[in-house]
Parts: C-alpha cells; structure tokens; sequence
C-alpha cells in the first residue's frame, strides 16, 4: 500500500487525477444563493457546494475510492473493513465495488434506514450492524481487522483519505477565487483535506471550520492544544457525530483552520427549512452545518464585505420520515404551525366560531382534538385542542389576539 505521509499540493492533484480517470466523482458545481447572499448583504456573495448531489449522497466516495487505489493486490484481495454511522459506508461500498474489492461495513444498529440499505446494495459489500454508536461499531470493525487480516479504511483518521476529501477544495478554487471557504467537521478528514490544500493555493484564505456543538470534538481539541475524547456526543446531525478528532489530521486542522463554529440542533433544523424551501435543496443535518452558520457569521467575522463565500454541503442522505419531522418542527419553530388548547362550554356553535376567527385571520386548521373529560360536567367544559398553519408568525399573534377576546388560550 502506498502510504501518503504528508498533505500536499502534489498529493491532493495525485488524488484528483485518480478521482477523474475512475469516473466515480459527479459534477458538482458551485451554486450561487441569492437568498442567503442577500441575508449577509454588504455585497459578500455565497455559495454552495453540493457535495450531497454525490453518487452516494455526499463527498466520502472522493477519500474512500483514493485510499483503496492505494491497495496492492494481496491486500485487495484480503478485502477492506470499515466503521461508519453511514456516508462514509456508501463511500467505501461505491469504491470497493468499482475495483472488485470485498468489503465489510460495521455500522452502528441505529444508523439510519436509507444509509443501510444504500450501502448494502454494492456488489461484494456486507453490512454488519454492531453498537449503539459509531464508537462500538469502530471498536468491533478493529477486531474484525485484527482476526481476517482486512485492511482498515477509517473515515477521517487517515492522511489518504483526507487527501481524496481535499480534492473537493480544489475543484471550488478552479471555479472560483474564493475568499472565505466553510467546511464541516466531524472528525477532521474533510476538513483537514480542504483547509490544507485551499491554503497551500492561498494563504489569506479564511477557513472556517463548522461542529455540531453536541460533538464539538474539535473545539476541545484547540482547547487544549491536543486530541481529546469527548464525555458524549448528542446531536442530530448523525454524521458529525464524533468523540474524538483524527490523532494524524489535527496539526493540519491547528495549523490552517482560523475560526470554528459551533451550531446546535436548534439551528439546524431551522436552517433545513430554508434549505429546502428556499435552496430547493435536500441535506441531512451535518450536510447542512456550513450553513446554518452562514447566518451568524457575523460572531467571527463582523464588517464582512464584498467577499466571495463557499459553504460546503457535505451530504444529502436522510430518511424521509426524519426530513418530515425536522420540516415540522421547523415550522414550529418559525410560528408557522401551533396548537392551542381551550376549555369551551359544549353548545351548539362555539366550535364553528372559533372556527371563523381563525379563518378571517388567515389560519387553516390541521387538527381538532377534543377532551370530554376535563369537566364531569360536559355543558360546563369541554377541552379542545387545535392546531393550524399560517403563513408567518404574524398570523398566529392576530389570532391568538382575537381568540383571547373571547375564550382562555393556552398555547402549546
């Protein structure tokens, strides 16, 4: 196996050329977002990699497929292993099926259902479920190495596959003289692989790197000026979901990462709203880090102007049913759906109403729950719940407002 010791320019072009005579890499072209430009002002523009438009619905496939060119035949042959949460999986099943490689894929049991399945549809790919997270799936994965002799193909900890990732820097920098580049982070592959090769072309390129804050493994990281293991991880963004930084990556991330950011669930479930609704794009929630912190950029960076702003979109591969429940409570979040509940006399007319307040101010009702059991008398009080959409929280204010004039309104 060839071994790459060292991130550099020669390395990272090695690796593109490799990534393009294979053919295993789409296309992803910038793409400039009105919106979100508009949002910063000050004539900075933004845009997005869309790296979750990948084959395997992120940029893994580009770290995977190099580091298994790298195999010598035996150990081809012997076949390769790997732990993942999931797009790392895909990115690995894509490459070992490309080359006639046999892999094994240890994922965590609540890794999510389309990565699984995604995974497990490679020629020559066995998925093993083992663990409760990507820890005990990492954990079980290295025993599996040690007993059949497989060669391990880790997700970030590895300067060959961070160098396949910092291919997708250098493809932004072809397109475009980015000013300002926002990378993901969860264990450090990507982000050492992008902010490496971006300041080897320019120095004064800013390099922000972005964490869920409920697996800020990094920040502890600088912190302490060494790689730490975190108590725990709880986030939502499943694949940043990290304890513990890459031991080879950090003094590329120490040396070329000038700002980090923190963003909690919170924040990403608000900007997956947007995401799709105003950028018409589909991203699971580490995929969209980069963005949600586009909207506090200001933290790091205040008198930002006229600067040329790259967010990378990491990846693309969620459930649907989680795609529903993150829109849901966004909407919530925003004011655009909510409940209130209400103890109304049982008589002829009282639900049609209230009924008409929220019509006249523009809500629509989604549900009516009724509760007869409030009261044991049911023409004192009965209990209802309703849940309505309105086009912005404006809406909800005048008819919460309305209804108040009337009734007692506890909102939920």
């Amino acid at each position: 196996m060839k071994k790459i010791e060292e991130l550099t320019l020669e390395n990272f072009n090695h690796a593109k050329q490799v990534l393009d005579e294979a053919g295993v890499l789409r296309q992803t072209n910038l793409i400039f977002s009105d919106y979100f430009s508009k949002e910063l002002g000050e004539g900075n523009e933004v845009y997005f990699k869309p790296e979750n438009l990948q084959r395997t619905g992120s940029y893994k496939i580009r770290g995977a497929y190099y580091k298994l060119s790298t195999l010598n035949e035996e150990e081809r042959k012997r076949g390769v292993i790997a732990a993942s949460a999931g797009n790392h999986a895909q990115g690995v099943g894509l490459a070992a099926e490309a080359m006639g490689v046999n892999a094994i894929i240890v994922m965590p049991t609540v890794a999510p259902v389309i990565k699984r399945k995604n995974t497990s549809s490679y020629k020559g790919v066995e998925v093993v479920l083992h663990g409760e997270n990507y820890d005990g799936s990492y954990a079980h994965a290295r025993e599996l190495e040690k007993k059949h002799g497989y060669t391990y193909v880790h997700a970030y900890d590895d300067l060959t596959v961070a160098t396949g990732q910092g291919t997708c820097a250098l493809e932004i920098l072809e397109e475009l003289e980015a000013d300002i580049i926002l990378v993901p982070i969860g264990g450090g592959g990507l982000s050492a692989g992008v902010a490496t090769y971006a300041k080897l072309k320019n120095p004064n390129i800013i390099i922000i790197g972005v964490e869920p804050a409920g697996a800020a493994c990094v920040h502890m990281a600088f912190d302490k000026g060494e790689v730490k293991t975190l108590d725990k991880v709880n986030t939502i963004a499943d694949g940043a979901q990290i304890a513990r930084a890459g031991d080879s990556v950090f003094p590329y991330l120490r040396k070329n990462i000038d700002h980090l950011m923190s963003i909690d669930d919170e924040e990403l479930i608000e900007t997956n709203l947007e995401f799709i609704e105003i950028g018409k794009l589909i991203a699971e929630p580490a995929g969209i880090l980069t963005a949600a912190a586009l909207k506090k950029l200001s933290t790091v960076l205040p008198n930002l102007k006229n600067k040329k702003i790259v967010s990378i979109i990491s990846g693309g591969n969620i459930d649907a049913n989680m795609i529903s429940l993150y829109i849901q409570h966004g909407l919530r979040k925003r004011g655009r759906i909510f409940s209130f509940s209400s103890s109304i006399p049982q008589q002829p007319g009282t639900l049609n109403a209230i009924s008409k307040i929220i019509a006249n101010n523009g809500g629509n009702i989604l549900e009516i729950k009724h509760d007869h059991f409030v009261s044991v008398n049911k023409n004192e009080a009965v209990e209802v719940i309703i849940t309505l959409e309105v086009p912005d929280s404006t809406y909800r204010d005048k008819i919460v407002e309305e209804l108040k004039k009337n009734y007692n309104i506890n909102l939920k």
